[in-house]
């Protein structure tokens, strides 16, 4: 499961980039409970999500009109220069080089081989996400790809992530742990994409996942929000109760009722 110790590779940070902000806030505070707070004038719209005055993601303006609404998910790094130069050696495509954050940290963003965006941060004052796991963040991240293996290739030779593969019905689905980790500090997992779903036009994508208290009540409160479902709730033995829906500017997310150790 997610934590705040952050090794490197581990998720870090989210953000969501929106065309129109203040929908987007009340989109969000509605469905989680969450609250918005601005990071200032100086931040360019820039703001924090929190949970009882614990920040769980962010959010912001599209970086350019070309830009699509999405979530952005920040891997942990110590360095993010050496981490552009390890993305690039490996075939990936550096979309903004490393910069720094006031005093915040250094961050920089990239797209794999096989079409996926992400981004890392380096912390200094700001090291990460206050809260993640519990109800109302951020518990899991995945990874759809049009090409798994290659991907999986791509963060093994990044961020030097563990891999175990288990088999998901007639899928293999690879479930991703940060260099040193147990198999606690799970974080992720990469999952090859099906031809339904790349002749509807999907491409590859990283996932967020929020912890809900009942997925079928969050479906429900999201649809009168605006919201459309894009994978109806469904149970997954030993994982728990999870669905995916599309926010009402475009961006994909998921939610998750977890399973209780012993349930």
């Amino acid at each position: 499961m997610l934590n705040t110790e952050f090794r490197p590779g581990s998720p870090v940070w989210l953000d969501l980039s929106s065309p129109d902000s203040r929908t987007s806030v009340d989109f969000y505070t509605a469905l989680f409970g969450w609250t918005f707070d601005s990071a200032g004038p100086d931040a360019g719209g820039y703001g924090f999500f929190q949970l009882d005055g614990r920040t769980v993601a962010a959010l912001g303006p599209l970086p350019d009109e070309n830009a699509s609404p999405g979530w952005t998910l920040y891997f942990a790094t110590e360095d993010a220069d050496r981490t552009t130069a390890l993305v690039q050696q490996a075939g990936g495509r550096v979309r903004f080089a490393p910069f720094d954050v006031f005093t915040a940290g250094r961050l920089a963003g990239y797209t794999d081989p096989t079409g996926a965006d992400f981004a890392v941060w380096q912390p200094r004052d700001t090291r990460g996400l206050d809260l993640v796991t519990e109800e109302g963040s951020l518990c899991w991240t995945e990874c759809y790809s049009i090409d798994a293996e290659r991907a999986k290739s791509f963060y093994r030779a990044v961020f030097d992530w563990q891999e175990q593969d288990v088999p998901l019905g007639e899928v293999m689905y690879t479930v991703l742990t940060p260099t040193g980790g147990g198999t606690d500090d799970a974080h992720g997992g990469i999952m090859q994409l099906s031809p339904d779903h790349t002749a509807r036009g999907t491409t590859s994508h990283w996932l967020p996942y929020f912890e809900v208290p009942n997925t079928d009540a969050s479906l429900a409160i999201a649809a009168t929000l605006g919201a459309t479902v894009r994978i109806p709730a469904m149970d997954v033995h030993g994982v728990g109760r999870l669905a995916q829906m599309v926010d009402p500017h475009g961006a994909v997310f998921a939610v998750i009722t977890s399973t209780k150790p012993g349930g």
